[in-house]
């Protein structure tokens, strides 16, 4: 891959939307977020969590330049806001869904007139604990794996009690914390032939989400659970 157009993702999305496609003046975005400490670990806890939108109708060698990514939203507080982090992208998320229903009235400079711009957003770019935050799904235990769910095959460190996802086993040693391990101790010498299980459609993802009931989202929504949580989702 050169650009993100060469992959199955775009070309999938230009068979499902051809309308969107066939005008090149449509605007294909990228959501990427994280948070950090501007005052360094040692100093007093906060927390910046940069949201920047990266445009990718550009060649490679500007999409992911500096000058090209639009930063659209900075949250800041004295901690975290977890899973609350959705109340503070509202904003930016109704503009998404107006620029994808409805678009923008835009000028083109170098046809010297306007046109309806349309915007989609691709995916988002971030680490697993930010992915917890924005999806929803939790990142912690034994079905953290947002692909494998309920069909993977975590254990739990007798020692430590963490879960773990260590499968496959391999002939060569590994150094791990300092001690070098064999195959023989690595997880019971236990090797893995079963193959990877199918991905789940959006469709089918969509089904599924619908059978947990009403969500309650905001600073409002408490603790919920659902049934079946750390069991078949998480």
């Amino acid at each position: 891959m050169v650009h993100p157009s060469d992959g199955e993702a775009w070309k999938r999305f230009n068979s499902v939307y051809p309308h969107f496609s066939a005008e090149s003046r449509n605007v294909r975005l990228g959501l990427c977020i994280d948070g950090f400490n501007p005052f360094g670990s040692f100093a007093a806890p906060y927390s910046c969590w940069p949201v920047i939108l990266t445009v990718y109708n550009l060649p490679p060698g500007m999409c992911m330049r500096p000058e090209f990514m639009f930063l659209s939203t900075i949250i800041l507080g004295p901690r975290s806001l977890g899973r609350n982090i959705d109340v503070c992208l509202r904003p930016l998320i109704d503009e998404l869904v107006q620029l994808w229903s409805s678009g923008a009235l835009t000028y083109d400079i170098s046809r010297k007139q306007n046109f309806l711009m349309r915007a989609a957003l691709m995916w988002t770019i971030n680490d697993f604990p930010a992915y917890g935050m924005l999806s929803g799904w939790s990142t912690h235990e034994k079905l953290a794996c947002p692909y494998y769910m309920e069909n993977n095959k975590a254990f739990t460190l007798a020692n430590r009690g963490r879960a773990s996802f260590f499968t496959v086993t391999v002939a060569s040693c590994h150094l791990i914390t300092g001690t070098e391990r064999t195959r023989k101790n690595f997880f019971v010498g236990r090797v893995e032939k079963d193959v990877a299980s199918p991905r789940l459609s959006g469709e089918e993802l969509h089904d599924v989400v619908s059978e947990y009931g009403d969500i309650v989202f905001g600073l409002q929504s408490g603790k919920q659970k659902f049934l079946g949580f750390g069991l078949t989702h998480n």
